[in-house]
């Protein structure tokens, strides 16, 4: 019995994705980017700069790293805390030794809450991006679109009140979005969100909104924090990396290395030297280019 060939014709099926969210493609089809002066790999560190809630809220999700124990669970609040009060003040001090520009993606509530350290990180010559409301502020499907909206638009409120500019760039909680959020982000006035990960070179959305890919497998967060691996491991995998993206972008056009930092992960003192001697190693090389997610995104869209 032979098949009957009709079986197997479907109107719909295509090469891609069941999506139109944006288009499959292979980095290696793509027209070859290049960085300013010459550089070959774009190195991008961003901070979560966030605030905890004492009392977490489970809906839609606890957020990664919230509250654990029986309430109140002073604990991880005030080792949280740590990370504004001096945690934060040990990156920013690494950032300028090393001569580097970072994307601080800050909760709304740090700017209501402890604004002069918005203030401190724009009079350094960082970037804010906005991290949403606090951590109990998550985004998933089954949230209600304007309370999204609201959430998305509190969050930019308050940071351009303290920094004095309206964030261009968004990262969500856990990178978690719902199938409102590009929109809703593109509504809000962003260009940029970083919560997409599959890939190594910012791509633009139907919508026009460009995703900035934030690596969460090299992020101190998950080798660090979640696999217990050594700050000096973490410090190592980061540099093994950046010889590998030289060495593609040698024949494949510039590449880009994100470098994902917690304050109160990495500004601890007996992690602290292995960020610094990192980036300072990192900001010798000559392929190197450290710029701030805006930046990147800048110049690889006059390009597209």
């Amino acid at each position: 019995m032979s098949l009957d060939p009709t079986y197997l014709d479907y109107p719909k099926r295509r090469h891609g994705y069941d999506h139109d969210l944006y288009p499959w493609s292979r980095i290696s089809d793509r027209p070859p980017v290049r960085w300013p002066d010459g550089k070959s790999v774009a190195v991008w560190v961003c901070v979560s700069l966030e605030w905890f809630p004492l009392t977490p809220s489970d809906k839609p999700f606890r957020a990664p790293g919230h509250m654990q124990t029986p309430y109140p669970d002073y604990r991880h609040y005030t080792s949280r805390d740590y990370g504004t009060r001096v945690g934060f003040y040990r990156l920013l001090d690494a950032f300028a030794k090393a001569g580097v520009t970072a994307s601080i993606a800050a909760n709304g509530a740090i700017a209501e809450r402890f604004p002069q350290v918005i203030r401190d990180a724009v009079a350094a010559g960082h970037e804010i991006i906005a991290h949403s409301t606090d951590m109990n502020g998550t985004i998933a499907t089954g949230l209600d679109e304007a309370e999204e909206r609201a959430l998305i638009d509190r969050s930019l409120d308050a940071l351009e009140m303290i920094a004095g500019t309206r964030p261009k760039g968004w990262l969500s909680i856990a990178r978690s979005q719902s199938w409102n959020t590009l929109d809703l982000l593109k509504q809000a006035g962003l260009t940029y969100c970083c919560d997409w990960v599959n890939d190594e070179l910012p791509y633009r959305f139907t919508n026009g909104l460009i995703d900035l890919p934030l690596n969460h497998e090299l992020s101190d967060r998950q080798i660090v924090a979640t696999q217990q691996q050594s700050a000096d491991s973490w410090a190592q995998q980061i540099e093994d990396a950046f010889d590998w993206l030289t060495t593609e972008a040698a024949n494949h056009g510039g590449r880009m290395l994100p470098i994902h930092l917690t304050p109160y992960i990495m500004g601890l003192p007996y992690r602290i030297g292995a960020v610094e001697t990192l980036l300072q190693k990192l900001a010798a090389r000559p392929e190197a280019w450290f710029a701030p997610g805006g930046a990147i995104v800048e110049t690889w869209a006059a390009q597209q």
